[in-house]
Protein backbone atom coordinates (compact mmCIF):
# COMPACT_ATOMS: atom_id res chain seq x y z
CA UNK A 1 0.00 0.00 0.00
CA UNK A 2 1.01 3.34 -0.73
CA UNK A 3 2.33 5.49 2.37
CA UNK A 4 -0.39 8.34 1.31
CA UNK A 5 -2.99 5.61 0.81
CA UNK A 6 -2.36 4.52 4.58
CA UNK A 7 -1.91 7.60 6.00
CA UNK A 8 -5.56 8.44 4.44
CA UNK A 9 -7.29 4.87 6.07
CA UNK A 10 -4.95 5.90 9.76
CA UNK A 11 -7.08 8.87 9.79
CA UNK A 12 -10.64 7.67 8.30
CA UNK A 13 -10.02 5.36 11.29
CA UNK A 14 -9.57 8.08 13.52
CA UNK A 15 -12.36 9.84 12.37
CA UNK A 16 -14.36 6.86 12.41
CA UNK A 17 -13.60 6.42 16.03
CA UNK A 18 -13.44 9.79 17.40
CA UNK A 19 -9.66 10.02 17.46
CA UNK A 20 -8.30 13.66 17.05
CA UNK A 21 -7.07 14.03 13.36
CA UNK A 22 -4.43 15.92 14.52
CA UNK A 23 -2.63 13.15 16.44
CA UNK A 24 -1.43 11.91 13.45
CA UNK A 25 -0.01 15.28 12.13
CA UNK A 26 2.83 14.42 9.74
CA UNK A 27 6.04 15.54 10.47
CA UNK A 28 7.71 18.80 8.58
CA UNK A 29 9.31 18.44 5.27
CA UNK A 30 12.76 18.89 5.35
CA UNK A 31 15.24 20.46 3.46
CA UNK A 32 18.88 20.01 3.65
CA UNK A 33 21.11 22.65 2.59
CA UNK A 34 25.22 23.00 2.50
CA UNK A 35 27.42 25.50 1.46
CA UNK A 36 31.04 25.59 0.47
CA UNK A 37 33.54 25.68 -2.20
CA UNK A 38 33.84 21.66 -2.35
CA UNK A 39 31.22 21.10 -4.17
CA UNK A 40 32.00 17.46 -4.36
CA UNK A 41 31.94 17.77 -0.17
CA UNK A 42 28.65 19.40 -0.17
CA UNK A 43 26.91 17.65 -2.38
CA UNK A 44 27.84 14.45 0.40
CA UNK A 45 27.04 16.66 2.73
CA UNK A 46 23.06 17.25 1.57
CA UNK A 47 22.72 13.41 0.87
CA UNK A 48 23.65 12.00 3.99
CA UNK A 49 21.76 14.58 5.78
CA UNK A 50 18.57 13.33 3.91
CA UNK A 51 19.20 10.05 5.52
CA UNK A 52 22.18 8.92 2.54
CA UNK A 53 21.16 7.60 -0.72
CA UNK A 54 21.12 4.04 0.78
CA UNK A 55 17.36 5.26 2.07
CA UNK A 56 16.58 5.25 -1.63
CA UNK A 57 18.62 3.07 -3.26
CA UNK A 58 19.10 -0.65 -3.09
CA UNK A 59 21.56 -3.10 -4.56
CA UNK A 60 20.52 -4.03 -8.14
CA UNK A 61 18.63 -0.44 -8.77
CA UNK A 62 18.43 0.97 -11.69
CA UNK A 63 18.32 4.31 -11.42
CA UNK A 64 17.65 7.21 -13.24
CA UNK A 65 19.77 10.85 -12.37
CA UNK A 66 17.83 13.64 -14.12
CA UNK A 67 20.03 16.61 -14.40
CA UNK A 68 19.29 19.60 -16.46
CA UNK A 69 21.44 19.30 -19.65
CA UNK A 70 19.64 21.35 -21.53
CA UNK A 71 21.83 24.25 -22.90
CA UNK A 72 24.90 24.63 -25.08
CA UNK A 73 26.61 26.54 -22.38
CA UNK A 74 29.41 25.89 -20.38
CA UNK A 75 29.54 25.00 -16.47
CA UNK A 76 30.15 28.42 -15.35
CA UNK A 77 27.44 30.18 -17.05
CA UNK A 78 24.79 28.30 -14.59
CA UNK A 79 22.12 26.79 -17.30
CA UNK A 80 23.12 23.08 -17.08
CA UNK A 81 23.61 21.34 -13.39
CA UNK A 82 27.24 21.54 -12.37
CA UNK A 83 29.00 18.49 -13.11
CA UNK A 84 30.80 18.07 -9.66
CA UNK A 85 27.40 18.05 -8.21
CA UNK A 86 25.92 15.32 -10.98
CA UNK A 87 28.64 12.79 -10.99
CA UNK A 88 28.85 12.87 -6.86
CA UNK A 89 25.21 12.01 -6.84
CA UNK A 90 26.25 9.37 -9.46
CA UNK A 91 28.81 8.02 -7.60
CA UNK A 92 26.70 7.82 -4.13
CA UNK A 93 24.20 5.82 -6.14
CA UNK A 94 26.59 3.49 -7.23
CA UNK A 95 28.24 3.15 -3.37
CA UNK A 96 24.69 2.35 -2.56
CA UNK A 97 24.48 -0.83 -4.80
CA UNK A 98 22.68 0.40 -7.77
CA UNK A 99 23.40 -1.94 -10.87
CA UNK A 100 22.99 0.71 -13.17
CA UNK A 101 22.33 4.55 -13.20
CA UNK A 102 21.12 6.10 -16.58
CA UNK A 103 21.48 10.00 -16.51
CA UNK A 104 19.96 11.76 -19.78
CA UNK A 105 17.80 14.72 -20.76
CA UNK A 106 16.10 15.95 -23.79
CA UNK A 107 17.85 18.73 -24.41
CA UNK A 108 16.89 22.32 -26.05
CA UNK A 109 19.93 22.31 -27.88
CA UNK A 110 22.02 20.13 -30.06
CA UNK A 111 22.36 17.01 -27.92
CA UNK A 112 26.07 16.21 -28.54
CA UNK A 113 27.01 19.82 -28.01
CA UNK A 114 24.91 20.25 -24.67
CA UNK A 115 26.36 16.92 -23.11
CA UNK A 116 29.50 17.86 -23.60
CA UNK A 117 30.28 21.49 -23.37
CA UNK A 118 27.98 21.12 -19.88
CA UNK A 119 31.17 18.97 -18.59
CA UNK A 120 28.85 16.44 -17.68
CA UNK A 121 30.04 14.04 -20.80
CA UNK A 122 33.95 14.34 -19.53
CA UNK A 123 32.94 14.30 -15.61
CA UNK A 124 31.11 10.49 -16.00
CA UNK A 125 33.49 9.28 -18.79
CA UNK A 126 34.83 5.74 -17.86
CA UNK A 127 32.53 5.17 -14.84
CA UNK A 128 31.21 1.76 -14.60
CA UNK A 129 27.85 1.04 -14.37
CA UNK A 130 27.14 4.55 -15.74
CA UNK A 131 25.06 5.18 -18.92
CA UNK A 132 24.86 8.48 -20.43
CA UNK A 133 22.84 8.64 -23.43
CA UNK A 134 21.41 10.90 -25.87
CA UNK A 135 17.56 10.41 -25.69
CA UNK A 136 16.09 8.82 -28.50
CA UNK A 137 12.79 9.10 -30.24
CA UNK A 138 11.82 5.58 -30.18
CA UNK A 139 12.03 5.41 -26.24
CA UNK A 140 9.11 7.99 -25.60
CA UNK A 141 6.11 5.87 -24.61
CA UNK A 142 2.70 7.34 -25.28
CA UNK A 143 1.24 7.46 -21.53
CA UNK A 144 -2.07 7.89 -20.25
CA UNK A 145 -1.65 10.62 -17.30
CA UNK A 146 -5.19 11.30 -16.55
CA UNK A 147 -3.95 15.06 -15.19
CA UNK A 148 -5.74 18.17 -14.92
CA UNK A 149 -4.74 19.51 -18.39
CA UNK A 150 -2.72 16.58 -19.71
CA UNK A 151 -3.91 13.27 -20.41
CA UNK A 152 -1.60 11.59 -22.13
CA UNK A 153 1.97 12.53 -23.12
CA UNK A 154 5.13 11.20 -24.59
CA UNK A 155 7.37 10.27 -21.34
CA UNK A 156 10.73 8.37 -21.83
CA UNK A 157 10.76 4.83 -20.79
CA UNK A 158 13.83 5.09 -18.86
CA UNK A 159 12.48 7.60 -16.15
CA UNK A 160 8.66 5.42 -16.21
CA UNK A 161 10.66 2.30 -15.30
CA UNK A 162 13.62 3.18 -13.08
CA UNK A 163 13.71 1.52 -9.23
CA UNK A 164 14.46 5.76 -8.46
CA UNK A 165 14.65 9.04 -9.80
CA UNK A 166 17.06 11.58 -8.27
CA UNK A 167 16.32 15.12 -9.87
CA UNK A 168 19.11 17.27 -9.62
CA UNK A 169 17.83 20.44 -11.39
CA UNK A 170 20.31 23.77 -11.22
CA UNK A 171 18.51 27.10 -9.70
CA UNK A 172 17.92 29.13 -12.29
CA UNK A 173 15.49 32.48 -13.61
CA UNK A 174 13.27 31.32 -16.08
CA UNK A 175 11.47 34.09 -18.42
CA UNK A 176 8.12 32.42 -18.43
CA UNK A 177 8.04 30.93 -14.80
CA UNK A 178 10.14 33.44 -12.93
CA UNK A 179 12.16 30.72 -12.20
CA UNK A 180 13.12 26.84 -13.15
CA UNK A 181 13.72 24.29 -10.14
CA UNK A 182 12.81 20.48 -9.71
CA UNK A 183 9.38 21.03 -10.73
CA UNK A 184 10.14 21.97 -14.32
CA UNK A 185 13.42 19.83 -14.52
CA UNK A 186 10.95 17.17 -14.95
CA UNK A 187 9.81 18.50 -18.79
CA UNK A 188 13.24 16.56 -19.54
CA UNK A 189 11.52 13.37 -19.46
CA UNK A 190 9.00 14.86 -21.86
CA UNK A 191 8.86 13.96 -25.64
CA UNK A 192 6.30 15.71 -28.48
CA UNK A 193 5.72 19.03 -28.67
CA UNK A 194 6.66 20.13 -25.31
CA UNK A 195 5.71 23.78 -26.37
CA UNK A 196 2.36 22.89 -25.85
CA UNK A 197 2.65 22.67 -22.32
CA UNK A 198 3.03 26.55 -21.90
CA UNK A 199 -0.21 26.58 -22.28
CA UNK A 200 -1.20 25.71 -18.85
CA UNK A 201 2.33 25.10 -17.37
CA UNK A 202 1.58 25.30 -13.46
CA UNK A 203 -0.99 22.54 -14.16
CA UNK A 204 1.07 20.43 -16.72
CA UNK A 205 3.70 20.55 -14.60
CA UNK A 206 2.16 19.18 -11.40
CA UNK A 207 0.36 16.49 -14.12
CA UNK A 208 3.66 15.38 -15.02
CA UNK A 209 5.05 15.33 -11.37
CA UNK A 210 1.92 13.56 -9.85
CA UNK A 211 2.26 10.70 -11.80
CA UNK A 212 6.27 10.49 -12.15
CA UNK A 213 7.36 11.25 -8.34
CA UNK A 214 11.23 12.72 -7.63
CA UNK A 215 11.94 10.18 -4.93
CA UNK A 216 15.24 12.68 -3.63
CA UNK A 217 15.55 16.00 -5.02
CA UNK A 218 18.97 17.68 -5.58
CA UNK A 219 19.28 21.15 -6.56
CA UNK A 220 22.27 22.20 -7.82
CA UNK A 221 22.85 26.40 -6.35
CA UNK A 222 26.64 26.39 -6.47
CA UNK A 223 25.92 28.85 -9.24
CA UNK A 224 22.49 30.46 -9.64
CA UNK A 225 21.43 32.25 -13.18
CA UNK A 226 19.69 35.67 -11.96
CA UNK A 227 18.49 36.51 -15.71
CA UNK A 228 18.15 36.00 -19.02
CA UNK A 229 17.04 32.03 -18.04
CA UNK A 230 16.64 29.15 -19.28
CA UNK A 231 19.41 29.60 -21.59
CA UNK A 232 21.50 32.19 -20.01
CA UNK A 233 24.43 33.47 -21.70
CA UNK A 234 26.37 36.35 -19.86
CA UNK A 235 28.60 35.73 -16.55
CA UNK A 236 27.05 38.82 -15.63
CA UNK A 237 23.59 37.27 -14.79
CA UNK A 238 25.63 34.43 -12.51
CA UNK A 239 25.89 34.91 -9.02
CA UNK A 240 28.10 32.39 -7.03
CA UNK A 241 26.06 30.98 -3.95
CA UNK A 242 28.27 27.72 -3.14
CA UNK A 243 25.10 25.95 -2.21
CA UNK A 244 23.45 22.39 -2.69
CA UNK A 245 20.06 21.71 -1.26
CA UNK A 246 18.37 18.24 -1.33
CA UNK A 247 14.71 17.18 -0.16
CA UNK A 248 12.25 14.27 -0.51
CA UNK A 249 9.55 17.19 -0.74
CA UNK A 250 9.62 18.64 -4.58
CA UNK A 251 7.75 20.93 -3.49
CA UNK A 252 9.62 22.01 -0.16
CA UNK A 253 13.42 22.16 -2.23
CA UNK A 254 12.00 24.46 -4.63
CA UNK A 255 9.91 27.03 -2.29
CA UNK A 256 13.39 27.20 -0.14
CA UNK A 257 15.29 27.70 -3.46
CA UNK A 258 13.13 30.65 -4.37
CA UNK A 259 15.08 32.47 -1.52
CA UNK A 260 18.44 32.44 -2.94
CA UNK A 261 16.35 34.49 -5.73
CA UNK A 262 14.96 37.04 -3.09
CA UNK A 263 12.00 35.85 -4.12
CA UNK A 264 9.12 33.97 -1.56
CA UNK A 265 7.50 30.62 -2.46
CA UNK A 266 4.53 32.46 -3.23
CA UNK A 267 5.97 34.13 -6.15
CA UNK A 268 6.67 31.21 -8.09
CA UNK A 269 3.07 29.90 -10.00
CA UNK A 270 4.39 26.75 -10.20
CA UNK A 271 5.10 26.44 -7.06
CA UNK A 272 1.94 27.68 -5.58
CA UNK A 273 0.28 25.27 -7.80
CA UNK A 274 1.90 22.20 -7.02
CA UNK A 275 1.19 23.16 -3.13
CA UNK A 276 -2.42 23.19 -3.96
CA UNK A 277 -2.48 20.24 -5.33
CA UNK A 278 -0.70 18.52 -2.77
CA UNK A 279 2.86 17.92 -3.51
CA UNK A 280 4.63 19.00 -0.86
CA UNK A 281 5.02 21.90 1.62
CA UNK A 282 5.49 25.71 0.26
CA UNK A 283 5.36 27.40 3.87
CA UNK A 284 9.02 27.95 4.91
CA UNK A 285 7.38 28.55 8.55
CA UNK A 286 6.65 24.96 8.29
CA UNK A 287 9.50 23.34 6.57
CA UNK A 288 12.30 22.23 8.48
CA UNK A 289 15.38 23.27 7.53
CA UNK A 290 19.19 21.12 8.12
CA UNK A 291 22.24 22.91 8.00
CA UNK A 292 24.28 19.78 6.89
Amino acid sequence: MHRRDFLKLIISSAILHNIPVNLFAREPSTVAVSEGKDYEGITRAVIAATGGMQRFVKKGDVVVVKPNIGWDRKPEYAANTHPVVVKTIVEECLKAGARLVKVFDNTCNDPRRCYENSGIAGALKGMKGVELKHTENERFRDTKINGVFLKNWELYDDALKANVLINCPVAKHHGLTGLTLGLKNMMGIMGGNRGYIHREMDEALSDLNSFVKSHLVIIDATRILTNHGPQGGSLKDVKIMNKVIASTDIVAADAYATTLFNLRPQDISTTVTAYKRGLGEMNLNKIKVIKA
